[in-house]
């Protein structure tokens, strides 16, 4: 696979002095046009998630940066998953799911199972991968995982995530010089942060909406 991908992993342009790829290019459009429609919550969003998830697995691979390189196989399911979900997908009302944000009940199980499976992945990266970045590799990785999957089912929450896996990415990339990356997840902490917003503000729409319609007569 990988001697197939090498016209993509060809040397675009330079940029300070570091070479940046095809795919390291293609995957950048598409990742900044995903990021676009999540925070206006278009559905579009997904398919360029698909295609910036298969252009950057190329780039990981090549760079052995394997927790993100898996990550993306992971991505790509989550997408198409998190597609049907905002096409289909229903609450616990059985309409159609809303922006809200995750029950406090749940918040803290959720952030102790992302910490905790941070350095069990860090542990297997530098035991079985030839990386030299396992626990700059297992951060983002693992906080991704839980982002994409409160990303899916609307919860607002997967904003304030997003913004600690993207500042810990941009020291991983910067690590492997791979500038146009950086300055992408650059951008993405900006517009996760203009997302978190628009989104909590989407949130108390919903939350306002349904006391009231509680508080109707029926």
């Amino acid at each position: 696979l990988m001697e197939f991908a090498q016209p993509l992993l060809a040397a675009a342009f330079t940029l300070w002095g570091s070479p940046t790829s095809w795919a390291e290019l293609c995957g950048f459009v598409c990742a900044l046009g995903m990021t676009v429609c999540n925070i206006r919550v278009i559905v579009f969003a997904w398919p360029l998630a698909i295609a910036s998830s298969l252009f950057y697995m190329l780039v990981y691979a090549d760079g052995r940066v394997y927790g993100q390189m898996a990550l993306q196989l992971l991505f790509i399911t989550v997408a198409a998953w998190g597609w049907w979900q905002w096409l289909r997908g229903t609450g616990d009302d059985g309409r159609a799911i809303a922006v809200r944000w995750l029950p406090t009940r749940r918040r803290v199980p959720v952030l102790a199972a992302t910490l905790a499976a941070w350095p069990a992945m860090a542990w297997w990266l530098a035991n079985f991968t030839d990386t030299d970045v396992p626990w700059l590799d297992a951060f983002p990785t693992t906080l991704s995982i839980t982002a994409s999957l409160l990303l899916a089912r609307n919860y607002a929450d997967n904003w304030p995530l997003w913004i600690a896996v993207n500042l810990v990415s941009i020291a991983l990339f910067a690590v492997k010089q791979w500038w146009l990356t950086v300055l992408l997840y650059a951008i993405f902490t900006l517009t996760a942060a203009i997302g978190w917003h628009a989104w909590a503000r989407r949130a108390r729409r919903h939350a306002g909406s349904a006391a009231a319609e509680a508080a109707s007569p029926t």
